[in-house]
Formats: C-alpha cells, sequence, structure tokens
C-alpha cells in the first residue's frame, strides 16, 4: 500500500505493486504487507481488501463498527470504506490487496464482494487457500495472472458458502455492482436515479428492479444511504464543519443538509459529531449549522 492523499479529509491509499497494469494484486503477510496493513489512524482505499486473521487481539473498526477480533476472522473492505485497528497486538493472518481491474473477466464477483464487506466470523477454511495465493504471487511461473485470478476466485468460492447469497447474480448483479460502484464515486446535488440509469445505459425501472433483485434495496435508498454513510465518516474522522461536510456530500444548502441528516439518522450532524467524539482535530470555531437550520 502507499500512494497517500486525501479525500473528504480522510486519507486515502493506492495500491503500489510494481506492474499494477499487467497485475493489480497483491498478497502477503500482515507483516510482509507492511505497518498499513495495521494502520491505527481512520483511513480508506481505493481497492479492495480481504484480511484474514488467524491470531491477535484488538478491534478492526470498519465505517464506525467495531469488530473486537476473536480469530479466525475474515474482513472485506471495499474501496472508499473507513477503516482502522485498535489495540491490534499479535495480529497475524493473511492480506489480499487488488483493484476491480483484477476482476475485469469477472464482473459479478465484484457485486458479492460488496456484499461481503465488513464480514467476520469463523473462517478456518480459507486460511490454507490464502496462504497458496501468497506463495503463488511471490513465485514468478508462467500464467502467474491466471492462477492467482482462479485463487482469488476458489477464496470467494468459500466464503460465498459461509455466508447466505444475496440474490440470484447474473445480470442483476453486475448492473448492480455498476450502480453501486457510480454512486461511490458521485455525490453531487444532480446525482440521481435517473441521471444514474442515463449513465448505465438503461432505464430507470429496469436499473430499479435489477438493484432491487441484487440489494434488497432501491437506488434511491442506496444513494441516500450513501450520502448519510459519507457524511458519518467525515464528521467522525476529520475536522471538517458541518456546512462542509453537507458540502463534500451533495448539499449546499446546510440547513437542508441537516434536515436531511436528522430525518435519516435520527439527530442533527452536531449531536452525532459529539455522540461519536469526531472532528477532535477541527481548529478554530464555526457557526453552527443547526442554529442555521433553526435548532438551538
Amino acid at each position: 500500500m502507499g500512494g497517500r492523499g486525501a479525500v473528504g479529509g480522510i486519507e486515502s491509499h493506492d495500491l503500489e505493486v510494481p506492474d499494477p497494469v499487467l497485475l493489480p494484486f497483491a498478497a502477503g503477510s500482515f507483516d510482509s504487507i507492511g505497518p498499513l496493513a495495521r494502520a491505527d489512524f481512520p483511513h480508506r482505499h481505493t481497492f479492495y481488501e480481504v484480511a484474514y486473521v488467524s491470531r491477535g487481539s484488538g478491534v478492526h473498526t470498519v465505517d464506525l463498527v467495531d469488530y473486537p477480533l476473536r480469530p479466525p476472522n475474515l474482513y472485506v473492505i471495499a474501496p472508499g470504506q473507513v477503516h482502522h485497528w485498535a489495540g491490534a497486538g499479535g495480529v497475524a493472518g493473511w492480506v489480499l490487496l487488488f483493484t476491480e481491474d483484477f476482476l475485469l473477466r469477472y464482473p459479478e464477483d465484484v457485486g458479492l464482494l460488496r456484499r461481503l464487506v465488513a464480514s467476520q466470523g469463523g473462517r478456518t477454511a480459507l486460511e490454507g487457500l490464502l496462504a497458496e495465493v501468497a506463495e503463488e504471487y511471490r513465485g514468478a511461473g508462467p500464467g502467474r495472472l491466471g492462477v492467482l485470478q482462479a485463487l482469488v476466485r476458489a477464496v470467494r468460492g468459500v466464503e460465498a458458502r459461509v455466508r447466505e447469497r444475496v440474490g440470484p447474480g447474473g445480470r442483476a448483479a453486475v448492473l448492480a455492482g455498476r450502480f453501486e460502484r457510480l454512486v461511490d464515486g458521485a455525490l453531487g446535488p444532480e446525482w440521481t436515479v435517473e441521471s444514474a440509469a442515463r449513465e448505465l445505459g438503461v432505464s430507470a425501472g429496469h436499473l430499479h428492479g435489477a438493484v432491487k433483485e441484487w440489494t434488497g434495496r432501491t437506488p434511491a435508498q442506496l444513494i441516500r444511504g450513501r450520502r448519510i454513510l459519507e457524511a458519518k465518516r467525515l464528521l467522525a474522522a476529520t475536522g471538517l464543519t458541518v456546512r462542509q461536510v453537507g458540502a463534500v456530500v451533495g448539499f449546499e444548502d446546510p440547513a437542508y443538509f441537516c434536515r436531511f441528516f436528522r430525518r435519516e439518522v435520527g439527530r442533527t450532524p452536531g449531536e452525532y459529531r459529539a455522540e461519536v467524539g469526531g472532528g477532535m482535530h477541527h481548529e478554530g470555531a464555526a457557526e453552527s449549522i443547526d442554529r442555521a437550520a433553526g435548532r438551538p
């Protein structure tokens, strides 16, 4: 991992490998991947991370949800999710890092990976398979890319048998995955279900049906949920003002952002930030957006 930058005030990491065009993929133990594999500060990636913890203690926090380590644990962290490790001691296991380009031949797998994010529990069947992936990655034999893709699909197959698969897959899974990736990168106020459908080359009704079939939620619900999730991340992990957070997630009117956030979350952005203890490193005072929204 490397190539640090900032997205919305949260540190973001890119995947740095010798030849990302040929092999946008890395695998190894927590120690061989390096200290960022156990980073204790909130950050996000532009790539997928599959982390299998075979031993250790501490807490893994993914998008504000704490997962105490009770090995074996498996975590699938999607691009854009914010996570960190707290009090991690003796953490060992295996880590896979790859971009969506690595799965271009299997687009249905992207949709399934997004269903598995932040999963945890016993995964003893995976340990030997992940060790095999890491060993193959260190080698340089002919056809290594094909072997690695097959192994990653095998890892996905083991996990899919552990968790119940949501939806029947196929074309609906591919379209739903494309929609989710589109929403992840577009939070502007102009972004609607209709504009997403036009971008994807389908009707709004067809998009609604595919997304609902695969995710159990409507496209509009996913867009609202994505805005709220990003707002929560920024309120908890950055010093941006509430006004700035609203602007980042697509609300030009801060009062409307406060009303939207309170309707979806049950508390104002300021109340939420105080509750989670976020924004502690913010310097300087700013006018309360809650007051701008007409609340004391």
